[in-house]
């Protein structure tokens, strides 16, 4: 059953990031080059969403879906990884044109060219993965 609830959620996604226009890659790149505020509208409405959800979650002591306490840890944003990461993130969604989530609705879309970047995703976190150790964290 959760699974069905899973499937139909990415569905709704794939539909609410292609009827907004958050895959397409001339919208991204409109945003890129500061040309629309389109993609940060977007952007900005689901930041807004999440804080939403986030402060009800905390008032009214939401559960997670397998019924337990549902938690946010605190990160240090000052650390220089998250500048890096975030750096290397952008640089990757403006030479793509998009971004994890878009790059697996354009894959349900039929547009087979993007698994190259899915699979160029992968193999740089299986790199990530292999490297972590001897990285400074």
């Amino acid at each position: 059953m959760r699974t069905a609830f899973y499937l139909l959620l990415g569905v709704a996604f794939g539909i609410v990031m292609t009827k907004s226009e958050a895959v397409s890659w001339f919208r991204i790149q409109e945003m890129f080059r500061f040309e629309s505020f389109h993609m940060y509208g977007i952007i900005g409405t689901a930041v807004v969403t999440g804080a939403i959800g986030v402060f009800l979650s905390k008032k009214l002591g939401w559960k997670t879906i397998d019924g337990g306490a549902w938690q946010l840890n605190p990160k240090d944003f000052t650390v220089p990884r998250y500048i890096f990461g975030g750096t290397i993130f952008g640089l990757g969604w403006a030479m793509t044109g998009a971004c994890p989530g878009p790059m697996f609705t354009l894959l349900g879309q039929g547009i087979w060219a993007i698994g190259l970047v899915i699979l160029a995703s992968v193999f740089g976190t299986y790199v990530y993965g292999i490297l972590r150790s001897r990285l400074p964290h």
